[in-house]
C-alpha cells in the first residue's frame, strides 16, 4: 500500500522523499538548536521516532542515529522515520556530561517535562509534546557517558499494562542487545512515552567520549533488527538471545575525593562484594562500595575525579 504525504513541525516530505532541518528553538529564554530529520517511506506504515543524544555526549547513539536518518532507504521504508540525532544541543556544544546547561538538569529525569519549567523541564516537555507522544513506537539511543564505561543493555519501563508492555519487552528483544533491564527510571523519556501508550525501548552501548565503528555497527544493526520489527524495514536478522534483568541498583558517592574501582564492566558480582573505593584529597578511605544485589556490573565510572552524588556504578540483576 502507497503513503501519503507528511508534515511534522513545518518539515513536509512526499512518499519516498526526506525532509530535515535544523530547528531554532527558545526554552525558558534560551536559544538552543535541534536537528529534525523527517524520512516518509513510499510505502504506508508506522511513524517510529527514533532520539539520541538526550545525553551530549554519549557519542555512538548520536553517530548511529546520524547514520539511519542519512543511509535509509526510502523507497523500501514503510511509514515514517523521525530522526533527533541530537536533542540536548547545549549539552553536545559544552560537551557536559548527565546534565544540560543552563540548568544543569539531568533531561533524562525531567520528563514528561513542564511548559513552564527551567529550561530542561520546558525541553523535555517540548520533545515528549510535539514527537514522543505522536510516534507509534519509541527508540531513545543512549550509551555510557563521557567518564562511564559499560556493557551493552536496554531499558524497558513497566507500565502494568500487559500489551503494551509486552510490545516494548518485544521490541527490545528485536533490538538485540545481550541485556534487558525492566526497571522503571522516573521522568525518562521511555517512562513517559509508556505512560501514554506508546511501546518504547532505551537502548546503551558505548561510553568514554569515544564511538569506535564496531560500536556504532551494533547500534546501527539493533536499530535495523527493531524497524524490522516495526514493520518499516524488511530485515532477515535474527533476534540475539538476551537477559532480563529486573532491577538496575545504582551506587552513588557520598564524598567529593578519588573514585577506585575494585570491579570491571560487564563483571558478575555477588551482593556484599566490594566493588570501589573512595578516598578524600588526602588519599583516606571515606567510602567503600559494595555491591547491593548479585548480578552483572552494567556501566562503570572510568574517572579518577569523583563529586558528591555522582553515580560510582549500576549492577543489574534479579533483585
Amino acid at each position: 500500500m502507497t503513503n501519503t504525504s507528511f508534515t511534522l513541525l513545518g518539515l513536509s516530505a512526499a512518499p519516498g522523499a526526506r525532509a530535515a532541518q535544523v530547528l531554532d528553538l527558545k526554552l525558558a529564554n534560551v536559544a538552543t538548536k535541534l536537528p529534525l530529520f523527517v524520512l516518509n517511506g513510499a510505502q504506508a506504515g508506522p511513524t517510529v521516532l527514533v532520539t539520541a543524544g538526550i545525553h551530549g555526549a554519549e557519542y555512538v547513539g548520536i553517530e548511529a542515529a546520524m547514520r539511519l536518518a542519512l543511509g535509509t532507504d526510502l523507497q523500501q521504508l514503510h511509514g515514517r522515520l523521525v530522526i533527533v540525532p541530537i536533542s540536548s544541543m547545549t549539552a553536545f556544544a559544552k560537551r557536559a556530561i548527565y546534565v544540560a546547561p543552563p540548568d544543569n538538569k539531568n533531561l533524562n529525569r525531567c520528563f514528561p517535562g513542564e511548559a513552564n519549567g527551567s529550561f530542561a523541564e520546558q525541553l523535555a516537555d517540548w520533545l515528549f509534546q510535539n514527537l514522543i507522544r505522536k510516534a507509534d513506537f519509541y527508540i531513545d539511543l543512549h550509551g555510557g557517558d563521557m567518564n562511564e564505561a559499560l556493557t551493552p543493555f536496554s531499558v524497558v519501563s513497566i507500565s502494568g499494562d500487559a500489551v503494551l508492555d509486552a510490545t516494548s519487552m518485544r521490541l527490545a528483544e528485536a533490538f538485540g542487545l545481550p541485556n534487558i533491564i525492566t526497571s522503571e527510571v522516573k521522568g525518562s523519556t521511555i517512562s513517559a512515552a509508556s505512560r501514554v501508550g506508546v511501546p518504547a525501548v532505551l537502548t546503551e552501548v558505548g561510553g568514554q567520549g569515544l564511538w569506535p565503528e564496531h560500536e556504532v555497527m551494533q547500534m546501527s544493526a539493533g536499530l535495523h533488527g527493531a524497524l524490522a520489527f516495526t514493520g518499516s524495514i524488511h530485515s532477515s536478522q535474527p533476534a540475539k538471545p538476551t537477559r532480563v534483568m529486573p532491577q538496575m541498583a545504582w551506587l552513588r558517592s557520598d564524598y567529593d575525593g578519588l573514585f577506585y574501582p575494585r570491579c570491571a564492566v560487564g563483571e558478575a558480582v555477588q551482593a556484599g562484594q566490594v566493588l570501589g573505593i573512595v578516598t578524600d584529597y588526602l588519599g583516606n578511605p571515606v567510602q567503600t562500595a559494595l555491591a547491593p544485589i548479585d548480578g552483572l556490573v552494567v556501566f562503570l565510572v572510568t574517572t579518577l575525579a569523583m563529586n558528591i552524588g555522582d553515580p560510582l556504578l549500576a549492577v543489574g540483576g534479579n533483585g
